[in-house]
């Protein structure tokens, strides 16, 4: 069983090393929790799908949710903790230390040079997750779809979700209707 103590540790190194909110903190938790056993790669996007359906801060819950899946609520509380503590301290002292700095030209580029870090970290584990999860043909076809709506149409995605929520109750209705189970 996985000591609270190293359950802290973990997401205490997760949350120093993450720039960019919770997407960027997948491959993190991704390898940290794979490598320990803790977790398996078939679980992290039932984490990660729990994650973005709760309301709040998506670091945070998926600091939640892998807390509790491996130690129950003390684990949760603990992990998100570990989560918050990090960045809680880091903003603290960027306050403190930097508000006479932020119309510095090195702090602005250090900042603007950060931001291709940060999509990279948001996008593999996002293309990543598209590899292992889609299967078929239209799998992809949905997926390259909603991308393309979401990003470049500024469809929004709540109307992108009931729309597949309606087809796809739609599409096991007539299924098991012709198979005969209705």
């Amino acid at each position: 069983m996985v000591s609270l103590w190293q359950l802290f540790l973990v997401f205490v190194k997760i949350g120093a090393f993450t720039i960019g909110g919770g997407y960027a903190m997948i491959p993190l938790i991704q390898k940290e929790l794979e490598k320990r056993g803790w977790l398996s790669s078939e679980e992290l996007p039932d984490i990660i799908a729990l994650a973005q359906s709760a309301p709040g801060i998506m670091a945070v819950n998926m600091s939640i949710f892998a807390g509790y899946k491996m130690r129950g609520i003390r684990g949760s509380v603990v992990a998100t903790l570990g989560t918050v503590l990090p960045s809680f301290t880091i903003i603290l002292l960027i306050a403190m230390l930097f508000t006479n700095y932020g119309d510095n030209p090195v702090v602005i580029r250090i900042f603007k040079g950060i931001r291709p870090v940060v999509v990279s970290l948001i996008a593999v584990p996002m293309i990543n997750m598209a590899r292992k999860n889609n299967r078929t043909w239209w799998a992809w076809l949905i997926s390259i779809l909603c991308l393309v709506l979401v990003a470049f149409l500024h469809f929004s995605p709540i109307y992108i979700l009931l729309v597949l929520i309606i087809l796809a109750l739609a599409f096991t209705y007539l299924k098991e209707k012709k198979e005969g189970r209705i």
